[in-house]
């Protein structure tokens, strides 16, 4: 349970934040047509989501990485033109500039959802790839879990844009751009790493050095995201018991108490949702951890300066065997070799998956088992794309080794500490 509550919550706990603040925005400043828009947007990137989360969990058609890079320049592009549309002096020029700063707020909007909820909605199919059938315990607590990070996500959602709705426009504009600011130099260090693996763009020590802190430093940005909205709400808070607002009659008077209460109430919900946050990452992390050590690396039978060879005297009694390469930056990028029962082929891939990172895999009695998720691994369908699964690499077979291409390990060198 504690499993699937921690990845939901990581997950989207930034989206969550970034969202609200989105529609809180809307709501306060949007004209009913532009209001409209945005609302459209959001519905469009759920679409969407579900839409990336059918077709990457039960197919191999979608290749994440690109898909990923795509969902990051439009979030970026939208950033910057929702910028520079909403300086005042263009704002206000016409309809049709206004109309394109609420439509790449939307956009934004978009990306966030497409991004962050595929992953939330493949859940209970990697669930049951190991469960096999929903009546199980396993699967029952596992989707516990995960509703209660949705109903944390819900709160944080709602708390959001109730507090800052209740505050200074000023204040809200800045938490505004503050917040996509967070989440674009998230974005930018995603963006980066799929140009270096697909090498779009030549190795780049700035960029890489980038992507490498932003990937480490994840949960941090989620930190700051929180903050953000805690300090408001601390603000509010705070200017709630010492508001003297005018009121002709009792009845008006007890209005605005009761408006005052509520705004306390919302600030209290988000501050509860930033600390419940931050123990799930943190503490019940902590307490989730399980002791198992991934095998260790093993030797190649030869290494030059194009492939990685591995014999197939090394690889043919079934389990699970971890190799790697280094690379100039000192990366040990690992990829796994598994032969598959009662077949003559192998399962190769990184030793990494796109939903839960770099955290490997490990053997259980006969199974492939992913270190973070806990998801038990098809072995038929490792090497293709999809779920938990590892991640796809270029390989090749030739007198009785398995060939692996340097240039194709060296794409995925952000994805590895």
């Amino acid at each position: 349970m504690l499993t699937y509550l921690i990845l939901t919550t990581r997950a989207l706990m930034m989206a969550t934040i970034v969202l609200g603040t989105i529609i809180g925005y809307t709501k306060l400043k949007g004209e009913k047509y532009q209001r409209n828009i945005v609302y459209v947007e959001t519905i469009i990137g759920f679409v969407i989501s579900f839409v990336i989360a059918y077709f990457r969990n039960a197919t191999s058609l979608i290749d994440s990485a690109i898909l990923n890079g795509w969902i990051y320049a439009i979030s970026l592009i939208s950033f910057v033109l929702f910028l520079i549309l909403s300086i005042k002096p263009l704002a206000e020029r016409n309809r049709v500039l206004r109309t394109l700063q609420w439509l790449f707020l939307g956009a934004i909007s978009i990306t966030v959802i497409a991004y962050a909820t595929p992953d939330v909605w493949g859940y209970p199919y990697h669930v049951l790839l190991n469960e096999k059938t929903i009546i199980s315990t396993d699967f029952l607590l596992s989707m516990i879990g995960m509703v209660l990070g949705l109903v944390l996500m819900i709160v944080g959602f709602m708390a959001t844009q109730k507090i800052l709705i209740s505050s200074d426009e000023k204040i809200y504009e800045v938490v505004l751009r503050l917040e996509l600011l967070v989440n674009a130099i998230v974005r930018l260090s995603g963006f980066f790493s799929v140009l270096l693996q697909k090498k779009i763009v030549k190795s780049n020590h700035t960029m890489f050095t980038y992507t490498v802190f932003v990937k480490n430093h994840g949960d941090l940005f989620i930190y700051i995201s929180l903050i953000i909205i805690v300090v408001v709400s601390a603000i509010m808070c705070v200017r709630s018991f010492t508001q003297k607002e005018p009121y002709r009659n009792p009845a008006e008077h007890r209005k605005i108490l009761a408006k005052w209460l509520k705004i306390r109430r919302w600030g209290g919900a988000s501050l509860v949702v930033a600390i419940l946050a931050i123990c799930t990452m943190t503490v019940f992390e902590k307490m989730n951890e399980t002791d198992v050590t991934l095998s260790p690396i093993e030797d190649a039978t030869a290494v030059d300066n194009e492939n990685v060879y591995v014999s197939f005297d090394l690889v043919s009694d079934g389990h699970l065997h971890r190799f790697a390469y280094e690379t100039e930056n000192g990366v040990t990028i690992r990829f796994i070799v598994i032969k598959k029962p009662n077949s003559s082929s192998y399962g190769i891939g990184l030793d990494a998956c796109d939903v839960c990172g770099e955290t490997g895999y490990y053997e259980k009695d006969g199974q492939v088992v992913c270190n973070l998720c806990d998801v038990v691994m098809n072995i038929s369908t490792i090497g293709f794309k999809g779920g938990c699964n590892p991640i796809v690499i270029p390989y090749q077979i030739e007198d009785g080794q398995i060939i692996v291409p340097i240039d194709g390990l060296l794409e995925y060198e952000s994805e590895f500490k």
